[in-house]
């Protein structure tokens, strides 16, 4: 593994995994949120977050996390790994209510500075996770669909295979991998 991708829909875990994998095996991590937005929860123009992630795609290693659709295909062709995690509705909500609640006032570190979880932002962001639940998983389904023969393509469902996928990874590796 050089170039991982990895999409799933808010609260699925994409971070965490990335974190978790770039830990296992020394690839660097850029998570979409700090390309999506500036400081102050600004989010950029979308010319500029199509420039700034043909610039990471362009390198020759990385576990890339996130969205972004309009350069899915760059990015697929360039990965040697797609990772789908495909959680379902009600554990990612629940997941983003309580990073919320429990971040409140603080950065996470997938986020620019100066981008603290707020209440405020939560009945918007619950809201797109509702109305895009649908149409957001279709679209990494047919992502999927499309990844070409050769490409290492995994569709994680659940928590347990999400630690089922890591533990492969260390043991390719030759490292444990602690269970949650």
């Amino acid at each position: 593994m050089q170039c991982v991708m990895i999409v799933g829909q808010p609260g699925a875990g994409k971070s965490v995994l990335a974190r978790q994998l770039g830990g296992l095996t020394g690839l660097p991590v850029v998570h979409i949120d700090l390309i999506h937005w500036c400081s102050g929860w600004q989010e950029r123009t979308r010319e500029e977050k199509t420039r700034l992630c043909q610039e990471v795609e362009a390198q020759p290693r990385w576990i890339f996390e996130g969205g972004h659709s309009a350069t899915w295909a760059n990015r697929l062709d360039r990965a040697d790994t797609l990772i789908w995690i495909d959680m379902p509705l009600w554990l990612r909500l629940w997941r983003v209510l309580r990073r919320t609640l429990m971040g409140l006032g603080r950065n996470r570190p997938d986020l620019p500075e100066g981008c603290p979880e707020r209440l405020a932002n939560l009945p918007e962001f619950l809201g797109f996770i509702w109305r895009t639940r649908r149409s957001s998983r279709a679209a990494m389904a047919r992502l999927v669909a499309s990844a070409p023969a050769g490409k290492r393509v995994r569709h994680l469902q659940g928590r347990r295979a999400v630690t089922a996928f890591l533990q492969e990874v260390a043991n390719e590796k030759g490292r444990g991998f602690p269970r949650p």
